[in-house]
């Protein structure tokens, strides 16, 4: 048990040393930057104030998280719900406005996937590497950062919140991404046939305003705006409860004051940069937590078989 406890311990510590730093990156500076990204596409003059606009998104974030979790679970379920329905039903409006090619364009994303002499030698490992890293950045799973949300709901069942949990991936990139991924493959914004400059929100935006015009940019730059800020404010949750866990309370406030200033940087800095920093930040963060998930699988099965006992008895 002591050494049960102290492996716990050493976990413990290193999930909240990683989760602090990669606060900044996947929760903060990427999101920063993909917001100017998008609007330097809507507003290619945008790219010239990069900083600028990197310090109104700050003080916007700033004012927020000063409130706390309560005022961040207010803002984001507003935001949130509005960007997601907005998002989906242009996306949706491509797709069935293109429905015939459809499976051409699934058929296009498994064999450039899947098939090495379609993209070359080591397409599948290059592939996989990339897509897990989109996959683990788009919905966090394995991270551990969601569980630290879910740990501040009321509730006295913890496999209901778990089964709650699920649905973000579910939602996030089996649904919103296959569709973006569509939309970008249908619309011909890959390979060749994509602007060589675009990248990230960019590109995405690109592919929206091929199929409905200026307002299918409008759509994803607005939305990626409103996303990314909800985003931020709730990676701030995340970061400064690692930072209270490692160094006291009076560590939260300076962890908000150098989180709100990086905010700046992020919008400021080489998308490419920002994104290398955030998949190696994840990568430190979510090793003692897929430990942490194995030694505790046992107690996952327990808690998992007791619950459905019951509800399945109540039935």
């Amino acid at each position: 048990k002591l050494g049960m406890k102290r492996t716990g311990a050493v976990l413990g510590f290193l999930f909240a040393l990683f989760t602090l730093i990669a606060s900044f990156g996947i929760g903060n500076m990427v999101q920063a930057n993909s917001v100017m990204d998008g609007l330097t596409f809507i507003y290619p003059d945008a790219g010239k104030y990069k900083l600028f606009m990197g310090v109104i998104l700050a003080i916007g974030v700033g004012l927020v998280i000063i409130g706390g979790i309560k005022r961040i679970a207010k803002v984001a379920s507003r935001i949130v719900p509005f960007m997601a329905i907005a998002y989906c039903l242009a996306a949706l409006a491509i797709l069935v406005l293109n429905a015939s090619a459809i499976p051409e364009a699934f058929s296009t994303i498994f064999n450039l996937a899947l098939n090495p002499a379609a993209a070359g030698g080591g397409a599948i490992g290059a592939a996989i590497q990339y897509g897990v890293a989109r996959g683990v950045f788009s919905n966090e799973s394995g991270l551990g950062s969601a569980p630290m949300a879910h740990a501040a709901a009321r509730t006295k069942e913890p496999v209901r919140e778990g089964l709650v949990a699920m649905m973000g991936p579910f939602i996030d990139t089996i649904i919103i991404c296959t569709m973006t991924a569509l939309v970008i493959v249908i619309m011909g914004a890959w390979g060749d046939a994509r602007p060589e400059e675009l990248k990230g929100a960019a590109l995405s935006a690109y592919a929206f305003q091929q199929a409905l015009g200026s307002f299918g940019a409008w759509v994803v730059g607005f939305g990626l705006m409103f996303f990314a800020y909800s985003t931020i404010i709730a990676w701030s949750y995340y970061g400064d409860r690692s930072a209270e866990y490692l160094f006291g309370e009076k560590a939260v406030l300076p962890y908000r004051i150098i989180y709100t200033v990086l905010v700046v940087i992020g919008a400021w800095i080489p998308l490419n940069l920002v994104w290398n920093l955030a998949d190696i930040a994840n990568i430190f963060m979510a090793a003692p937590n897929l430990i942490s998930l194995i030694v505790l699988s046992g107690v996952v099965a327990k808690l998992s078989d007791d619950y459905f006992e019951r509800y399945d008895q109540v039935d």
